[in-house]
């Protein structure tokens, strides 16, 4: 088993199973990677709102790789074991107009940059969240040609957003072209289940991970195996949302939970659905009692009352 590294000017901006890969590993070796913030470097923690305004969409949520793992064929499942994330020092975490579940209802830009500590990220003063760093994006190669866009997570994985993805989690992937071709991106400090604003606190980073082959194991889809530093602990405030469509519900509970963050902390509206993108639990709570689901929100009570 051998260690190597990867730069994070080795970036690409779609999948496609025809890049060459950057390195060749065998199983069990283990990868340092540059992992560059979902920007792409376009915002940095000097940036303004204006910064918002003007991204470069062709450039943002880069990936580091590929990464050729031998014998890795179609059938075949890949390990990734998350071994340590070392994040920056400073994240941030914006309202991009026309993304996000309530675009709608927040159309205007908004930045907010954090202080990133091993502990904390301070996103307003006094407003602290628990640091738990994981991997955004993490993926292999499409079995189709072409390029294709990095945001929509696949059967592959990618841009699935799991918080859980964190240090001590393993997650398995299906293999779809001769070598797995892996990309690593989109490293977050923080992030709520959902990630309803559509950005986490997002920070660049030092990911160590350490790849597995499993040769014959067939996945229809990604499969992960958390560790317990994901779960969160303590009292929290939930909100719901009642509707025959969950993403209806998911709406409804997101509002609710803008307006209970609005009325304990004080927050302005949009700085409250920031918080809930970045600490909010978005929960499938309940899809049996036909016509109505319940979906719930869930944030901490402790992170709330630091607000007061």
């Amino acid at each position: 088993m051998t260690s190597l590294h990867i730069s994070r000017h080795h970036a690409q901006y779609t999948w496609n199973r025809d890049y060459p890969p950057v390195i060749e590993v065998e199983s069990g070796d283990t990868v340092t990677i540059e992992v560059a913030n979902a920007s792409g470097g376009q915002l940095t923690k000097n940036s303004t709102v204006a910064d918002v305004n003007a991204l470069d969409f062709s450039r943002v949520n880069p990936v580091t790789g590929p990464i050729a793992v031998t014998g890795a064929e179609p059938g075949d499942a890949l390990i990734v074991e998350v071994v340590a994330v070392e994040l920056d020092d400073w994240g941030w975490t914006a309202n991009i107009p026309g993304f996000g579940l309530l675009a709608d209802k927040f159309p205007s830009p908004h930045l907010r940059i954090s202080h990133v500590t091993s502990r904390y990220a301070e996103i307003l003063p006094g407003l602290q969240v628990p640091v738990v760093p994981f991997l955004g994006t993490i993926g292999l190669a499409p079995s189709s040609t072409g390029d294709h866009p990095l945001v929509p997570p696949s059967a592959q994985g990618g841009n699935m957003d799991i918080r859980h993805v964190t240090p001590g989690a393993r997650l398995w992937l299906p293999v779809a072209v001769p070598g797995a071709l892996l990309s690593i991106g989109d490293t977050h400090a923080a992030q709520g289940d959902g990630e309803v604003a559509g950005t986490a606190i997002e920070t660049s980073s030092l990911v160590t991970v350490r790849i597995l082959l499993k040769k014959g194991v067939y996945l229809r889809f990604p499969r992960l195996e958390t560790h317990p530093v994901a779960q969160r602990a303590g009292g929290a405030w939930a909100t719901t949302g009642i509707a025959p469509d969950l993403m209806e519900a998911s709406r409804h509970a997101t509002l609710d939970m803008v307006d209970l963050i609005t009325e304990i902390t004080g927050l302005d509206p949009i700085d409250a659905y920031l918080l809930a993108s970045v600490a909010g639990d978005l929960k499938i709570s309940e899809v049996v009692d036909v016509p109505n689901w319940v979906v719930s929100m869930h944030i901490e009570k402790d992170i709330l009352d630091g607000t007061a």
